[in-house]
């Protein structure tokens, strides 16, 4: 199991008695515009992605893992390497800090700086990418901190209430390689 301790926060694998977060975040029309959700998850087809979450990264071509505060386990947020390409050493990066009183105050910032160092020294990962809503500040802010720049704008990309919206490609090139 794959666990990452920072100062304040660590991420952790995915465990069984993560079914109810995960519902929750899945189900949260809020942030569907993020995840390209376009329908609800059942509890059913959540447990049978949850007991396939022990899956390699190099089988399942993702890890997500649980951002949480404390010792007493609770899932705050998500984490995830997405669409990993071993071939070419990269993969997609996504983030999402559940309740919106926990966003703003360093979470996402650990969680990501975590995830990156596991990345490029344990994955050996050329490059990390990330697909941001270009009125999504908080992330924007978040993945330039960390010197993702921006290589591309994606015009009208996602509908999104009746209206088209800009997605913006960042990158992260790992230059210890």
């Amino acid at each position: 199991m794959v666990t990452l301790k920072g100062n304040s926060i660590y991420l952790r694998a995915l465990e069984p008695n993560d079914l109810e977060f995960i519902y929750a975040v899945e189900n949260n029309e809020s942030i569907w515009e993020v995840s390209n959700t376009q329908t609800p998850y059942s509890r059913f087809l959540i447990k049978q992605y949850l007991k396939n979450a022990n899956q390699d990264i190099y089988e399942a071509k993702q890890l997500r893992l649980a951002i949480c505060k404390d010792q007493d386990f609770p899932a705050v947020g998500l984490i995830d390497l997405f669409d990993f390409d071993p071939k070419n050493n990269r993969a997609g990066v996504g983030i999402l800090i559940q309740n919106q009183d926990e966003r703003n105050i360093g979470i996402g910032t650990e969680a990501l700086g975590l995830l990156i160092q596991f990345a490029f020294t344990q994955l050996n990962l050329h490059q990390l990418y990330a697909n941001i809503d270009s009125e999504n500040k908080p992330s924007l802010t978040l993945f330039t901190k960390f010197e993702f720049q921006k290589i591309g704008i994606k015009k009208q990309w996602n509908l999104v209430n009746g209206q088209y919206k800009d997605e913006i490609l960042f990158q992260l090139i790992n230059h210890q390689l």
